[in-house]
């Protein structure tokens, strides 16, 4: 059974920079497509990225050229570089292998 542990969320100044990471364990997340999520109060959780399991990689119109996400297939582990962060990139950020979801964590930017 997969499982997924999102970690790097923190309290940020706008223009700063967080790398969030998901560890995942389980026999199959290692060949999944993956994806980050994410959630702001009072919205509907939106799709930010996804990587594929040959590694094509593709974005939101609001994260490109921002966010970065990457997998280290050894060790079982996504990540989402985001760079240059807005007060909107606000949200709970969640990590997705399939139909299975981590528990968020939080990124707080502040103006």
């Amino acid at each position: 059974q997969v499982q997924l542990m999102e970690s790097g969320g923190d309290l940020v100044q706008t223009g700063g920079s967080l790398r969030l990471s998901c560890a995942a364990s389980g026999t199959t997340a290692r060949y999944d497509g993956m994806a980050w999520y994410r959630q702001a109060p009072g919205k509907q959780r939106e799709w930010v990225a996804d990587i594929t399991k040959e590694e094509h990689t593709y974005y939101a119109d609001s994260v490109k050229r921002r966010f970065t996400i990457s997998r280290d297939y050894a060790r079982n582990i996504l990540y989402l570089q985001m760079n240059d962060l807005k007060p909107e990139d606000t949200a709970v950020y969640y990590c997705k292998s399939g139909t299975i979801w981590g528990q968020g964590t939080q990124v707080t930017v502040s103006s």
